[in-house]
């Protein structure tokens, strides 16, 4: 123990300070270098298609963060505000990047010092026969050694107060990459927390395009239906008539129940998307049936020019892309908190506090207690656990490093394969409106030509067969375009911004 009075004390104390000050900026560990990103330079490049299917972007502007709103469907847009605000996916990505800023907080913590007050009043009697029987046999000894010994084992009451103070000299940088690997964290959970947001968005406008097709899907079912069957009852009539044979008729009734067989699935898929929209807004299967099925929507095949922005610009817009960086940063920072374990560590602790077995004595200053000191760690021999750790750490750095490279890979991948998806769909989608046009003008002049006894019935069945089946292709090319949209803002990860908090309220 130090005393104040004496004239080294001072001396100690700048000595500490400027050896704090010296070994300070002393951080062991590699610096993180931000990865250069491999980008081609035009949209043009880095294509595995036939140069047909090679997408021209409009302009250099990139595609707006809610895509969603370019369909102009107000039904969509009330369903992923909900998703934004209710979804138990973005809750739980939101819980996390809040639990990684609280562990960044508690990391950062350790800057600075922990002070702590104590205090207490206990009940207490010595041992007769304990260890300090032994030195009052050798000091008292003699007559008097029994009734010392009764005297000192008599119960009494001791009162303690006081405070404690600790601080870890971050000489090495330990806690200063310990803060950087907690940084990291938190820039990635934030990056998981937009990848949660985009893919909630494309999950929702995905089931609600596989409903809208169902509907579309029912909907023309149901009409081809109704108008098979008025054409049935007319054959029927003609059959009695004696003015057309058996063979058509059964050929209608044929065709009108292979309508009705297929009506059944078209429900059950209707359903199944409901309860897909339902899931992704956390509410319990039927909640949203009334409002999905009050008044479908048309979908809107005609979307607009894509805009894709710079290719350079890809890595800051995806979220896996920067999520694979900061994973990188963290484990950059790991490798110096691994070799800081490597050095010697100094802590500065200091005590201070009042104790007395008399009440009446306790705040007398002569009852002041203190110590002050620095306690070092010096790491001899562990069997080379430490510089396994450092090794260890190093191999996840560059585990880290090629996971970068391979999601980068990844995402010029899924572009790749989301902008020939989508060009191939709209010329596709634009042969399927021919081919509706081309199949209600033959069905037409079919009829035309019945009626006019220039043609048999067998002709118009045929007619009518191939218009029905073009028109329910065609509502099938056109959900499937407007999931391609989606694909192609997921691909460039246009991430959404919704009002909603990155840390949720407590329940």
């Amino acid at each position: 123990m130090f005393d104040e009075r004496r004239p080294g004390f001072a001396s100690l104390l700048l000595t500490i300070s400027v050896a704090t000050l010296t070994l300070a900026g002393c951080t062991v560990g590699p610096n993180f270098t931000k990865p250069t990103t491999q980008a081609p330079d035009d949209w043009t490049s880095w294509r595995s298609v036939d140069d047909s299917l090679r997408v021209t972007p409009a302009s250099d502007a990139a595609l707006p963060p809610k895509w969603w709103r370019a369909f102009e469907d107000p039904v969509l847009d009330r369903l992923l505000q909900r998703a934004f605000e209710a979804s138990p996916d973005l809750m739980t990505a939101a819980l996390r990047f809040a639990q990684a800023r609280a562990q960044r907080d508690t990391t950062a913590a350790q800057r600075g010092p922990d002070l702590s007050a104590n205090g207490g009043v206990t009940r207490q009697r010595q041992s007769e026969y304990g260890a300090g029987t032994r030195l009052i046999d050798a000091v008292a000894g003699g007559a008097n050694r029994d009734e010392v010994v009764k005297l000192l084992s008599e119960p009494f009451t001791l009162y303690q107060a006081g405070f404690d103070a600790s601080w870890e000299l971050d000489l090495w940088g330990r806690v200063r990459r310990s803060v950087e690997a907690a940084d990291a964290d938190v820039a990635q959970q934030a990056a998981l927390l937009d990848m949660a947001r985009l893919s909630l968005a494309s999950d929702v406008a995905r089931a609600y395009f596989g409903l809208r097709t169902a509907q579309r899907q029912i909907s023309l079912t149901r009409e081809d239906i109704a108008a098979l069957q008025e054409r049935l009852s007319l054959l029927e009539a003609y059959v009695r008539g004696g003015t057309m044979n058996h063979l058509n008729l059964q050929q209608q009734r044929a065709e009108v129940s292979m309508l009705k067989a297929q009506l059944p699935g078209l429900l059950a898929q209707e359903g199944a998307n409901i309860n897909q929209i339902s899931l992704l807004l956390g509410v319990p299967p039927g909640e949203l049936r009334q409002e999905l099925t009050a008044a479908p929507t048309q979908l809107n095949a005609r979307l607009p020019d894509l805009a894709l922005g710079l290719p350079s610009e890809v890595a800051k817009r995806r979220p896996d892309i920067r999520a694979a960086e900061a994973r990188l940063h963290s484990a950059t920072a790991n490798i110096g908190i691994a070799q800081a374990a490597l050095y010697p560590s100094i802590r500065l602790g200091a005590r201070f506090g009042y104790e007395s077995y008399l009440s009446g004595e306790f705040a007398d200053w002569g009852s002041r207690t203190w110590s002050i000191g620095p306690s070092l760690d010096l790491p001899i021999f562990d069997h080379g656990r430490r510089k396994s750790v450092v090794r260890l750490r190093e191999l996840q750095q560059q585990e880290a490093a090629v996971n970068y490279q391979q999601t980068v890979l990844k995402a010029w991948q899924e572009i790749d394969d989301a902008l020939s998806a989508y060009t191939a769909d709209q010329q596709a989608l634009h042969e399927q409106e021919l081919r509706v046009q081309a199949a209600q003008d033959a069905y037409q002049l079919a009829q035309a030509r019945y009626e006019g006894g220039a043609a048999d019935f067998l002709t118009v069945l045929d007619t009518q067969r191939s218009y029905i089946a073009a028109r329910r292709d065609l509502a099938t090319s056109q959900g499937q375009m407007n999931n391609r949209y989606v694909a192609v803002n997921k691909a460039l990860g246009n991430v959404s911004s919704p009002p909603v908090t990155q840390t949720p309220a407590p329940q």
